[in-house]
């Protein structure tokens, strides 16, 4: 029985350990993908999946250590029967469409990697909920990281500084600008680009208040000084990295942080009146101080910025076409018809919309039981809302929402697991 439980001991520990590897390590998924790729290119699919291979060994480790256990009934929980038939959406198309081998393999990561490590972080919580304080410690290293390179980047390096390690258009570019427009360059920090940037200071942005406002429930004490450079980093981040989703999603999600716990406080008339007061005021500033930045940010219409077609067309026709596709394939296209997956393919096709992406993956029914998971999370998350930790992600599951609808915003692997990751931490451990 001892050699037993010193096996049980090492097989949860080297579980938690491939997790937290992942959840720290995603951060850096861009420049470890682009640096390694570049030096080791007949490895560069092996580099690029790092995260999904540990995934799998951690899902053989967890379900072995819930069967030692006897905890598979954690398994039988309304939200991971909901996982498992959306899964099942999944295996079904691959039935009805098949599909091209490389294709096929990417649609999968890309599209339940991250509801894969959901359950992965809920099942460690739920066995041990003394986890919790490692993956927020480990959440807040990879926080520091991204928000000090972004600082960098705006204020010290060189805009074109990542193609030192191998950043270029064929991988991914060093940095991006506003409709060919140079005076507004969009950084990248350490994720793939400014959208995903900007979407992850928005969660970061939405944490950290929520801490703040809600210290005294919290199980210990964040640092000052690395604190306080994640909220101006993320400040930093979701304005220059120029994505209006990502801005109106963090605004949102702050919005709903200061609501939530400011409510007590203020009576709704002084609410109202206080919104009214600071959009107007806004809204006034840019147009009347900074119209440059209206045209070009804000509404992307500059003649002179050197691009024929800018991103609202591209939104629209993108969204017009996903629309259309939903409409005549209840069923969807398959796995790996869209998105990035679809490059391996002939015929390529981009979906700016994650609940169109969703659908034309796996169906009118997969999309379905995606919001049911979703909402599901996220009503959890707001049953535990006087906790800081599951203030912050709910906020921040509002805003992504929001960017949802203009961008495929699950698709970036380091928002989707830093954001599932964290609501497994918040449902699946302690209240706090």
């Amino acid at each position: 029985m001892a050699g037993l439980s010193q096996t049980r001991t090492k097989l949860e520990k080297a579980y938690v350990v491939i997790l937290l590897t992942i959840f720290g390590g995603i951060v850096l998924q861009a420049p470890i993908s682009v640096g390694l790729g570049a030096l080791l290119p007949h490895f560069d699919l092996l580099i690029k999946s790092w995260a999904e291979i540990l995934m799998l060994v951690a899902t053989v480790l967890g379900i072995i250590i819930l069967r030692r256990e006897r905890r598979m009934a954690i398994l039988k929980e309304p939200l991971m029967v909901g996982v498992a038939i959306y899964a099942g959406f999944y295996a079904l198309s691959l039935l009805l469409f098949g599909g091209e081998i490389s294709s096929v393999a990417a649609g999968l990561a890309i599209d339940l990697r991250y509801i894969l490590f959901f359950v992965l972080v809920y099942i460690a919580l739920r066995l041990h909920p003394d986890y919790r304080v490692l993956f927020i410690k480990v959440g807040i290293a990879g926080a520091l990281v991204v928000m000090i390179f972004a600082l960098l980047q705006v204020f010290i390096l060189p805009a074109d500084v990542l193609k030192y390690i191998g950043y270029n258009t064929n991988t991914i570019a060093p940095y991006l600008t506003v409709d060919q427009n140079h005076a507004f360059i969009r950084i990248n920090s350490t994720l793939r680009g400014p959208n995903p940037l900007g979407a992850y200071a928005g969660i970061v942005l939405a944490l950290v208040l929520a801490f703040w406002f809600r210290a005294k429930y919290a199980m210990f004490k964040l640092p000052v000084l690395p604190t306080v450079v994640i909220f101006v980093g993320s400040l930093v981040a979701v304005w220059v990295s120029y994505s209006r989703s990502a801005l109106i999603g963090a605004a949102i999600a702050v919005f709903i942080v200061l609501a939530v716990t400011l409510s007590r406080k203020i009576s709704r008339q002084g609410w109202i009146i206080g919104a009214v007061i600071v959009f107007a005021t806004v809204g006034g500033l840019f147009a009347v101080t900074n119209p440059t930045f209206v045209s070009n940010v804000l509404l992307h219409e500059n003649p002179s910025g050197g691009s024929s077609t800018n991103s609202n067309q591209g939104h629209i026709s993108s969204l017009q076409d996903g629309i259309l596709r939903f409409v005549v394939q209840p069923f969807g296209a398959g796995v790996g018809s869209t998105g990035s997956a679809s490059l391996h393919t002939d015929t390529p096709l981009i979906i700016e919309n994650q609940y169109l992406f969703v659908a034309h993956e796996s169906g009118w029914l997969g999309l379905a039981f995606f919001l049911m998971i979703f909402i599901g999370v996220m009503s959890r998350l707001w049953q535990r809302r006087s906790g800081w930790l599951a203030l912050g992600v709910f906020a921040s599951g509002v805003g992504l929402a929001i960017i949802g609808l203009l961008l495929p915003v699950w698709v970036d692997d380091t928002v989707a697991i830093v954001w599932w990751g964290l609501a497994a931490v918040a449902i699946g451990g302690r209240h706090g």
